[in-house]
């Protein structure tokens, strides 16, 4: 029974509350997006797919509406900061009290300024135990270079939402190898719903993940541990 109605949440997920989460984030109404998403949780519904089915996809929608001109940036700047808001609250359900010895370092790429993607791959992160170090957006392949040399990481997770932005990854992939040529970088985000594929194929210890629960069932196979 339980598993049943937990199905048909997940559906609710894809209708009516995705479209009602999403007009909540377009009118800037933080009370309702928020309420939405306690009751979901309060309903059983892991974080996990709270971000994907919810969160990611109305953010995808939002960022679709400004690309196509029906949306100003104002109104989308305004529905990410809803979007982040509503992460920040939920922060001590991500905390996982089991740490393991691994660390990882987030970040955005050099004028990537949609950082809810990679943050929330650094939730899903540390719900496994990992240590992690969110730069946030925007970071300066440098500077994010040198701040990995101050620290001991095994992983680099990166993100764009931009597909013009490509160039920026390649980079960053190519800076950062020839400092850490055996640390493997993970990177995802709406940039490759347009390609990008071929770019990740040219460089070694390159992994692409497509969204949040395929990264958390790569992140649990990295060192077996479920």
């Amino acid at each position: 029974m339980v598993g049943y109605k937990l199905t048909l949440i997940l559906m609710e997920l894809d209708t009516a509350t995705q479209q009602h989460f999403l007009n909540g984030l377009l009118k800037g109404n933080r009370l309702l997006c928020s309420s939405i998403v306690i009751d979901l949780i309060k309903n059983n519904v892991s974080l996990k797919d709270i971000y994907e089915e919810l969160i990611k996809k109305s953010l995808y929608e939002v960022g679709e509406l400004w690309e196509f001109n029906k949306i100003s940036v104002a109104t989308e700047h305004l529905a990410s900061a809803i979007a982040e808001s509503i992460l920040n609250e939920h922060y001590l359900l991500v905390a996982s009290h089991k740490k393991i010895n691994k660390t990882v370092l987030l970040a955005c790429i050099e004028n990537e300024h949609h950082q809810i993607g990679v943050k929330m791959i650094g939730d899903i992160f540390e719900m496994n135990g990992w240590n992690t170090f969110f730069l946030g957006s925007n970071t300066p392949t440098s500077d994010l270079i040198a701040f990995a040399k101050t620290i001991h990481i095994d992983f680099l997770a990166v993100s764009l939402s931009i597909y013009f932005h490509l160039p920026e990854l390649e980079k960053l992939i190519k800076e950062f190898q020839k400092e850490f040529s055996d640390i493997p970088i993970l990177v995802g985000g709406q940039a490759f719903r347009h390609g990008g594929g071929e770019l990740i194929k040219k460089y070694p210890n390159v992994v692409y993940q497509p969204n949040l629960i395929s990264t958390d069932k790569f992140i649990k196979t990295l060192y077996n541990y479920e």
